[in-house]
Formats: structure tokens, sequence, C-alpha cells
């Protein structure tokens, strides 16, 4: 599945919900299946700057793709970071720095955070694509 299909397939998931409470349950049920981070990476290295609460983000390269874990220590940024892994992880690093992330204010995510939350939200696609640069440079 391409990035924009993964994209389109989270619009149409958000748009089956009347309220963004329903959306905010929805995006916590998603952080619960987000694939766990290990322990060895929880570290001030993978830490996201900018964010209200902790939240870490690893990568590593399979076959050209970068694969990413994730965790937080609140359970909607959980969500929200689920939400990013999903859209992003098993793409090449340039299809992740091409991706277009039009789909958040799509969905009307952005509006309904915090303004704390909005520029964590920021600086975890800003990370995501960070890695895709370093990682392009390594495959390169």
């Amino acid at each position: 599945m391409t990035i924009k299909e993964i994209q389109e397939e989270i619009i149409d998931e958000f748009s089956m919900f009347d309220d963004w409470m329903q959306r905010y349950e929805y995006l916590i049920e998603l952080g619960k299946s987000i694939p766990l981070i290990d322990e060895k990476y929880k570290t001030d290295d993978n830490i996201i700057k900018g964010c209200q609460s902790k939240v870490w983000i690893h990568a590593d390269e399979n076959n050209g793709k970068i694969e990413f874990t994730a965790d937080s220590d609140a359970i909607l940024t959980k969500g929200i970071i689920a939400l990013l892994l999903r859209v992003f992880s098993d793409h090449t690093p340039q299809e992740i720095l091409d991706a277009d992330t039009g789909f958040i204010d799509e969905i009307g995510l952005k509006e309904h955070l915090s303004p704390t939350r909005a520029n964590g939200l920021v600086s975890m696609i800003k990370q995501l694509k960070l890695y895709a640069v370093a990682y392009q440079s390594k495959l390169s």
C-alpha cells in the first residue's frame, strides 16, 4: 500500500465518527496497537523535542525501507504517533520525504489538539522525515 493510500484509508476511518470524542477514543485505541520501541532505545537521543509528553521514536532500515517503533507516556500522544507510524513505516526514505501530510488537516487533527500537542505533532513528523534523510544518505 502506498503512503497516499494509507492516508486515504485513515481519512475514511475518521469520517465514520460523528464527533471528536469518538475520534479521540479511536486514537487511544490505535495507540494500544503501536509497534513498541525496545526499552534500550528509550534514551534522550530518541526523545522528540517539543512534545508536551515524552515520545521516543526509533528507526531501523530493512531491505531499503524504514521501520519505525515508538512509545509515549501519554495515551493520546501514543495514538497520534501510532497514526504516523502507520503512514510512514515500511516505506523507502524517498517515499517518506515525498509524502504530503495533508491528511492530518483533512481529518481535523491539528485543530483539535492543544497548541503544545499540535507542536509535538509537527516535531514527530519532522523527526520521522529526518530519519528518512539519514537513511537515504546511508543507502545512496
